[in-house]
């Protein structure tokens, strides 16, 4: 029996069939669209280094025959012969796409499938519709993939422009002039079809029109502006600004003797240019024997004067330097000391702290709070935390790729402290509006509000794909970012790198966008930035990135 993938599914091939010889059949149609289903052998780079592993209607099979074009047949738009066990061990990837020859979007496809057919029976289906799709002219259905063994994917991406973008992303060249399309001459393989499939669906009379038009924009609501990033509002000035004080390196320094002789003062011992000698144990800075210290040097207003050298403010010489933890402060200079640091309460649910630490009261909004796990640094009062798995509203797993996002739901009445490796945090609060936060950049949020799972994927992104989360109704989310990120308006030309896009308004279009160039062997080296995310969308739409590249 087949078993039924979706989108980003993956599965090793010896899990489908212990065979190595396979049948790949791909179904795709559209009313008045002419389709080029191809393969591309890709390297360890996922770029084609041998352009003769590029099969299509004019290069139908491989050197050695390991990838061949079939044609139509068992109710299959196009098919594929693949033998795993003679592919050569530069290839590292099969990737099968399919393109709209002319004009047309793939919104307008019916149903459609990659299938993977061994021994006569088909061990695995993929199966999509026109409704996954926008603009784009073409897409990547399915990919065989080397790691440690041969792997199956379902991909079922989306990607602007026809073959020939197709072709650049992979590294391919572009000849000035094509050929004309030849029909192949393949030769029917050994072994057989898979039967006969009964005849596909029609599909819905939707067709493409005579002559297509632009697609229209949608009309999004209004968004709300965009959320203010930086820096947390600093604490209500003192009344009276400081007057600074003059600085301690501008008054002269004298070096104390090193070993005083009775009676005498030998003197002072020879010092680096510039820099002072320490002074012995017990006295101050300038002092000689037998001496009264110096006075003291003048502070800055409102600050405890400095005290002599190794000895903290405030404390007498010679008394203890350390005071033990629960004994009671003493003195104006430990609590000078401490007053930037205290707690800053403002009765209100979310407060940040300073830029990397934010304080969440429990007792207030009467909803617990998902964070991120081991973000919590400190709590006070009755606070229950407790493990959240991925079946909470939705899916907080990426589809079948075993990177989850652990979270932790934090409940009861009190205020949790939380931070994660030093990070800006940002809190963003919705009134019924959305956003899509990468799923990296996301430390916590009330748990009242709708969330979701979106992917995006696209060659050269880690990992293969980019998870985003999607927020909206009413509550706050709580970002973070490595330094201060700036927000962008949304524009017909607005790229950005996709390790380093934290979020953006919920109503833009994301595309992914790829600049490869044409002749790679006339201009060898790489630029490092050929995968960028486009965004699309009504005035109003913004998007956030922040200095530092995951």
């Amino acid at each position: 029996m087949a078993r039924e993938f979706q989108r980003g599914h993956k599965a090793k091939i010896s899990d489908l069939t212990p065979g190595t010889d396979l049948y790949v059949g791909v179904q795709i149609a559209a009313p008045g669209l002419t389709f080029d289903i191809s393969c591309f052998g890709l390297d360890a780079n996922e770029q084609l280094s041998d352009d003769r592993y590029f099969i299509f209607f004019n290069q139908p099979k491989s050197p050695e025959e390991s990838i061949q074009l079939l044609g139509t047949q068992a109710g299959d738009t196009e098919s594929f012969r693949v033998t795993l066990d003679r592919i050569p061990a530069n290839i590292h990837k099969l990737s099968f796409t399919a393109t709209i020859d002319g004009a047309g979007q793939m919104s307008q496809i019916g149903p459609g499938h990659i299938r993977i057919v061994a021994g006569g029976e088909e061990v695995v289906r993929y199966a999509f519709s026109g409704s996954e799709f926008s603009t784009e002219r073409a897409v990547m259905l399915g990919d065989f993939y080397l790691k440690d063994v041969w792997r199956f994917a379902a991909v079922g991406q989306g990607f602007d422009g026809g073959l020939e973008a197709l072709l650049k992303n992979f590294g391919g060249e572009v000849a000035e002039e094509e050929p004309a399309p030849q029909q192949p001459q393949a030769v029917a393989p050994s072994f057989a079809p898979p039967p006969a499939a009964a005849a596909p669906a029609q599909p819905p009379a939707f067709g493409a029109p005579q002559a297509p038009q632009a697609p229209q924009a949608p009309q999004a609501p209004q968004p709300a502006p965009a959320p203010t990033f930086g820096a947390p509002a600093a604490p209500a000035p003192a009344a009276q600004a400081p007057v600074p004080g003059p600085q301690m390196h501008a008054a002269p320094t004298m070096a104390a003797p090193m070993a005083p002789g009775p009676g005498t003062v030998p003197p002072p011992a020879p010092s680096s240019y510039g820099q002072p000698q320490p002074p012995q144990y017990g006295q101050v800075a300038g002092q000689l024997p037998g001496q009264a210290p110096p006075p003291a040097m003048p502070s800055p207003y409102g600050q405890p004067a400095p005290g002599p050298y190794g000895q903290q403010p405030g404390i007498p010489l010679g008394a203890p330097q350390g005071v033990p933890q629960g004994a009671p402060q003493t003195g104006a200079g430990l609590q000078a000391a401490l007053q930037p640091y205290r707690e800053t309460p403002t009765g209100q649910r979310w407060t940040p702290q300073n830029q990397q630490m934010m304080r969440v009261d429990l007792t207030m909004g009467g909803t617990p709070v998902l964070a991120r796990q081991g973000s919590m640094v400190m709590y006070q009062g009755k606070v229950d935390f407790s493990y959240k798995g991925a079946g909470f509203a939705g899916r907080i797993v990426g589809n079948a790729t075993g990177q989850e996002m652990q979270l932790m739901r934090c409940g009861g009445r009190g205020q949790v402290f939380l931070a994660e490796n030093g990070a800006h945090l940002h809190s963003i609060e919705l009134q019924g509006d959305g956003i899509c936060v990468s799923a990296e950049n996301v430390l916590a949020f009330d748990e009242s509000l709708q969330h979701e799972v979106r992917r995006i994927e696209g060659h050269g992104i880690p990992g293969g794909a980019l998870f985003t989360m999607m927020f909206q109704g009413t509550g706050t989310v709580v970002v973070k970012t490595q330094g201060v990120p700036v927000v962008l308006p949304v524009t017909p030309t607005t790229f950005a790198d996709s390790n380093a896009v934290v979020a953006w308004s919920a109503a833009s279009q994301v595309i992914l966008s790829s600049q490869v160039r044409l002749r790679r062997n006339a201009y060898p080296g790489h630029s490092g930035e050929t995968v960028n995310l486009q965004f699309r969308g009504a005035p109003g739409n913004f998007i956030v990135v922040q200095p530092y590249e995951v």
